[in-house]
C-alpha cells in the first residue's frame, strides 16, 4: 500500500519532533528510613558531628544523561547541608541544635543540562540529651519561724530540661541527704523539713541546702550521657520567743565589811532574753530571803545594803533573784532565777604578810649562775611569811607564779608563820641566753576564810653567764666561687660563727682544718678566707678545694663548718694544633679534619672554632667552623676541575688555618697545612702507592704496620729455629727405619742371594762412621799431634741382576742409621776418629748389623 505524498511528509514531520522530545530527569522516592532518593521523611539527630555524610540525592534520567545535583536554603535560614554535584553525596557543614530549629526545610533539584527539576523537602531534627537542667527563678532565700512544726513544706524549686524524652525529664534530691535537717520530693522539688527535726534559732541562724537537678539520661554521639545542675537553698530561721533569761557572770558573791554605809552597793546581777532575734524587756526582783536587809534595782539588778551592817543578824544572806521577761504587748513572760550569797566580812581579819632581815619586805633579789644543779636551795633569800589572824584565819598556802618548772616553794600550806624556801627544779630550762632576768610572784593566800586575802612578793634572780655554748656557724657549709687568676692574697668568702656566751667566753677564734686547705688562709679574728700570698691557683689543674673552717672559743669548744671553693674558668689557654696537621692528603669526596685542643677547664673557654684565613693557589675548600672537617667545595668533583683552576697540573695546597676559642676575650692559633689531592684511580696504582698515600697523613700508622709484619717474622723464624732444635735431638737415637718390600725375580737363588748378602753386608756396615767435631768447633783447625784419621774401604760394586719381565720386583729389608745428629761439614769427606778404642767400637757395632741381616731372610 502506497502513502500519498502528503501523508508520507506528515508522517515524516511527526518521527522528527518525536526524535527531539527530551524528557525530564526525576528523583527516586525510596521511603522512609532510605539513605539515598529525594530525602523523603528524612531525620538527623541533633548531634550529628559536622562533616559527617548524611544522605545521597538519587535520581535518574530517562534519556540516560548524566544527571547532577545541587541543594539550597531560603535566604533567611542557614545553610546546613552541601551537596556533591555529580555524585550526590550530602555533607553536614553546619552544627544542629533542636532546641533552638526542630525542622530544616531545604529544596533539592536534579538536572540533566536541559530540564530541571525541584523539590522541597524537609528535614527532621531528632532530639539528642545536650541540654542540662536548668534552674529557675533563683536565687532561692526562704525565712522560717524556728518553731515550724517536723514535715512542713519550706520552698518548691524548679528546674527545666529542653531536651525531650527521658533527657527532658526532671528528678531531685539532696546532696548531703544525712547532715541536713530537710528532705527533698524527687518529682515534684518541694524541700520539707525532715520529720522528728526542728529549728532552733539559738544553734543555727542559717542552714544552706544544696539541691540537685537530673535529667533522665539519654544518648549523645553514641554514648549515655547524663546531666545534672545545683543550686542553693537559704533558710533562715527566725527566732520565736521560746526560751527562758539567761544570767551573765555566775555564781554571784558579795561582801559587806563593817565600816559599810547603807545604801551603798553590793553587787550587780545581770541577765538577758535567751532568745536573741527579738529580746524581751528584762526586770528584776528579789525574793523574800533578805529579811529586808538589801533591795535591787528592778531594771539594772543593783543589790544594795538598806541597813547598818551591825544591825544585821547573820554573817551569810543566801539570796534570789529572779528576772523575768515583759512581752511586746506588756504581759509577763518567762522567768528565770539565780542565787546570789552575801557575806558579812569581820575586819579583824588580816592578810599574810612577807619580812626579810630588815622587816616587811615585798620585793626579794639574788643573782645566780645559769644552770645551777638540780635541788640547789636560794640560799641568798632570806623570806618569812606571817599571818597575825589565830585559828583558821591564819592558814594558808604558798605558791610561786612565773615561768613555770623552773623552781618550786617550800613549803606549801602554812599556818602561822613559816621560813619560804626556793629550790632549783628545771636544771636546764634556767639559761642565761634566754633569760638575763627571771621574775616570779610569791604568793601567799588564805584557805579558809571567805575573803580569801593574799599578799604578793617580788623574787628578781640575776642570772649569770657561764660558758655553756659552743660557737656555731650561721651555715653547716659554705660556697664560694673565684676566678682561676685572682692574685695571691685574695678575699675568698667570710664565715661567721656565733658564741651566745658573753664576755671571754663569747670570743671566737677561726683556723682551718683539712687537705684541701693549703693554699688557703683565715683571719683568726674576723673569719675572712683569703688565698695564700704565694699561690697561683689552675682551674685546670684542680677546679675545686674542699676543707673545713673550725670556730673555736677560750676553753677550746669548737664547731666545724665544711668549705667549697669553686675556680671559675678564665680564657687563660690557647688553642693547640697536632703535630700531625703539617701534612695531610685528601681524596676527592672525602674530609681531612684537623683538631686542636683547648686546656681551659669549662665552656665556652674550650670549645674551638675553625676557619681558613689563606689558600694558595686558589681557595676551593670549605671548612665546618665546629668539626674541623675540611672538605672540596661542591663545584669541585674532579681533578679535571682542579686542574683547570691550576693549569700547571700541581694538585698541592698550602693553607694557613686558624683555631679560635669562644671565651671572653677570644684566644686564636694559627698553623700552615699542606694538603695533596688526589682520586681512588691514583691510590689503586699500586698497593705500596696506596699504603704510603692512606698513611702519609698519619706516619704512626706506618710504623705500626710495620712493627707487626716484622713481629710476625721474628715469630715464624723462633718457631722454625725451636722444632729443628727438638728434632735434632730426637735424632741422637739409633731407630730402625722401614723400607717397602718388593718383589723381583730370582733365576738362581742360591748364589745371588749370597753374592747379595755380601753387598748388602759391606753397603750396611760403611754408613757407620764415627764423625766427631773439633773441640773448638771450628772445621779448619785440627789437633797437631793427632794423625789423620783412616779413610773407609769403599763399597764392593753392586752384583749383576739378570731381570725378569714377568716377575714382579722385591726388595728386601735394610737397616740404617747414626750414632750422632749430622753436623756441618767443611769438606766433602768426613774424618775418622783414630783412637784404637773407637776402633773396636766401630768394628764391633760392623759385625752385629751383619749378623742380624743374616739372620734376618727375606721372604720372596
Amino acid at each position: 500500500m502506497r502513502l500519498d505524498p502528503q501523508a508520507a511528509l506528515a508522517l515524516g514531520l511527526l518521527r522528527l519532533c518525536w526524535a527531539q522530545v527530551n524528557f525530564a530527569p526525576h528523583f527516586f522516592d525510596n521511603g522512609v528510613g532510605s539513605t539515598n532518593g529525594n530525602m523523603a521523611l528524612f531525620s538527623l539527630p541533633e548531634d550529628t558531628p559536622v562533616g559527617s555524610h548524611v544522605y545521597t540525592l538519587n535520581g535518574t534520567d530517562p534519556e540516560g544523561d548524566p544527571v547532577s545535583y545541587q541543594i539550597s536554603f531560603d535566604p533567611s535560614s542557614r545553610n546546613v547541608f552541601s551537596v556533591d554535584p555529580n555524585f550526590g553525596n550530602i555533607t553536614l557543614v553546619e552544627e544542629l541544635d533542636r532546641e533552638r530549629e526542630d525542622e530544616i526545610e531545604a529544596i533539592i533539584s536534579i538536572s540533566d543540562s536541559l530540564n530541571l527539576v525541584a523539590e522541597k523537602v524537609v528535614i527532621l531534627v531528632t532530639d539528642a540529651n545536650d541540654e542540662a537542667p536548668r534552674f529557675i527563678q533563683e536565687p532561692y532565700i526562704v525565712h522560717v519561724p524556728e518553731d515550724t512544726p517536723p514535715g512542713s513544706s519550706i520552698l518548691k524549686v524548679h528546674a527545666v530540661d529542653k531536651d525531650t524524652g527521658s533527657g527532658g525529664s526532671v528528678t531531685y534530691f539532696l546532696q548531703n541527704m544525712q547532715s541536713t535537717k530537710f528532705a527533698m520530693d524527687r518529682h515534684s522539688g518541694v524541700l520539707r523539713l525532715k520529720p522528728g527535726t526542728t529549728l532552733d534559732y539559738e544553734k543555727a541562724r542559717a542552714h544552706f541546702v544544696t539541691v540537685v537537678a537530673k535529667d533522665g539520661g539519654g544518648r549523645l554521639r553514641g554514648a549515655d550521657v547524663m546531666f545534672s545542675a545545683t543550686t542553693t537553698v537559704t533558710v533562715n530561721v527566725e527566732d520565736v520567743q521560746d526560751m527562758a533569761p539567761i544570767f551573765v557572770g555566775t555564781p554571784y558573791y558579795g561582801y559587806v565589811y563593817e565600816d559599810t554605809i547603807p545604801g551603798s552597793e553590793v553587787l550587780t546581777v545581770a541577765a538577758m532574753d535567751g532568745d536573741r532575734g527579738k529580746p524581751n524587756h528584762i526586770l528584776y526582783s528579789l525574793m523574800s530571803e533578805s529579811d529586808g536587809a538589801f533591795e535591787i534595782n528592778e531594771t539594772s539588778g543593783t543589790i544594795s545594803i538598806t541597813q547598818s551592817p551591825a544591825q544585821l543578824q547573820r554573817e551569810v544572806y543566801e539570796l534570789h533573784v529572779q528576772v523575768t521577761e515583759v512581752s511586746s504587748a506588756g504581759s509577763p513572760a518567762a522567768q528565770a532565777i539565780v542565787p546570789v550569797t552575801i557575806r558579812i566580812v569581820d575586819l579583824k581579819n588580816h592578810p599574810p604578810t612577807f619580812y626579810g632581815e630588815s622587816g616587811p619586805q615585798n620585793k626579794f633579789e639574788q643573782s645566780l649562775y645559769e644552770h645551777p644543779p638540780q635541788g640547789e636551795i636560794l640560799r641568798g633569800l632570806k623570806i618569812t611569811v606571817n599571818d597575825s589572824d589565830q585559828g583558821a584565819n591564819a592558814k594558808f598556802n604558798l605558791r610561786l607564779v612565773g615561768p613555770g618548772g623552773m623552781f618550786r616553794v617550800v613549803p606549801q600550806t602554812v599556818l602561822n608563820e613559816a621560813q619560804v624556801t626556793i629550790i632549783v627544779e628545771n636544771s636546764a630550762a634556767i639559761d642565761f641566753e634566754k633569760f638575763k632576768v627571771l621574775t616570779f610572784k610569791l604568793l601567799a593566800i588564805e584557805v579558809n576564810t571567805p575573803e580569801k586575802f593574799s599578799s604578793t612578793a617580788d623574787v628578781v634572780i640575776q642570772l649569770l653567764d657561764t660558758n655553756d655554748n659552743v660557737p656555731k656557724f650561721t651555715s653547716h657549709y659554705y660556697i664560694a666561687r673565684i676566678p682561676e687568676n685572682v692574685p695571691g692574697g685574695s678575699n675568698v668568702l667570710a664565715v661567721t660563727a656565733v658564741d651566745p656566751d658573753t664576755g671571754p667566753w663569747g670570743e671566737v677564734k677561726y683556723s682551718l682544718y683539712g687537705s684541701g686547705a693549703d693554699l688557703f688562709l683565715i683571719h683568726p679574728s674576723t673569719g675572712v678566707v683569703y688565698t695564700q700570698p704565694w699561690a697561683s691557683l689552675d682551674a685546670e689543674a684542680t677546679a675545686r678545694y674542699n676543707f673545713y673552717v673550725k670556730a673555736e672559743d677560750m676553753e677550746a669548744r669548737y664547731s666545724l663548718a665544711e668549705v667549697f671553693v669553686t675556680l671559675l674558668d678564665v680564657n687563660d689557654h690557647y688553642p693547640q694544633f697536632g703535630k700531625s696537621i703539617q701534612e695531610k692528603t685528601m681524596v676527592l669526596g672525602t674530609p681531612v679534619k684537623i683538631e686542636a685542643t683547648d686546656q681551659d677547664a669549662e665552656e665556652p673557654n674550650n670549645l674551638v672554632d675553625y676557619s681558613i684565613i689563606r689558600v694558595e693557589p686558589a681557595n676551593v675548600f670549605d671548612i665546618n667552623a665546629h668539626t674541623g672537617e675540611i672538605r672540596l667545595k661542591n663545584s669541585i668533583r674532579s681533578l679535571e676541575s682542579l686542574h683547570n683552576i691550576t693549569p700547571n697540573g700541581v694538585y698541592t695546597w698550602s693553607l694557613e688555618v686558624q683555631a679560635k676559642d669562644r671565651g671572653s676575650p677570644s684566644l686564636s692559633t694559627t698553623a700552615s697545612l699542606k694538603i695533596d689531592i688526589t682520586d681512588t684511580e691514583m691510590l689503586s696504582r699500586s698497593p705500596m702507592d696506596a699504603f704510603l698515600m692512606q698513611t702519609k697523613d698519619n706516619p704512626m700508622k706506618a710504623v705500626g704496620v710495620l712493627a707487626g709484619i716484622m713481629a710476625i717474622i721474628v715469630a715464624v723464624t723462633v718457631l722454625v729455629s725451636t722444632a729443628t732444635f727438638w728434632h735434632n735431638r730426637k735424632s741422637n737415637k739409633v731407630l730402625p727405619v722401614r723400607r717397602v718390600l718388593r718383589k723381583r725375580p730370582s733365576p738362581a737363588p742360591g748364589t745371588v742371594r749370597i753374592k747379595w748378602l755380601k753387598f748388602n753386608r759391606t753397603k750396611v756396615a760403611a754408613k757407620f762412621v764415627l764423625r766427631e767435631d773439633a773441640p773448638n768447633g771450628n772445621c779448619n783447625s785440627q789437633s797437631q799431634g793427632s794423625p789423620p784419621p783412616p779413610r773407609a774401604p769403599d763399597p764392593p760394586p753392586p752384583p749383576r741382576m739378570v731381570p725378569r719381565t714377568a716377575a714382579a720386583p722385591w726388595a728386601v729389608p735394610t737397616v740404617s742409621g747414626s750414632l750422632s745428629p749430622p753436623q756441618p761439614q767443611c769438606s766433602s769427606k768426613p774424618k775418622a776418629l783414630g783412637s784404637p778404642m773407637q776402633s773396636a767400637l766401630v768394628a764391633e757395632l760392623r759385625q752385629k748389623f751383619e749378623k742380624n741381616n743374616v739372620a734376618s731372610k727375606p721372604y720372596f
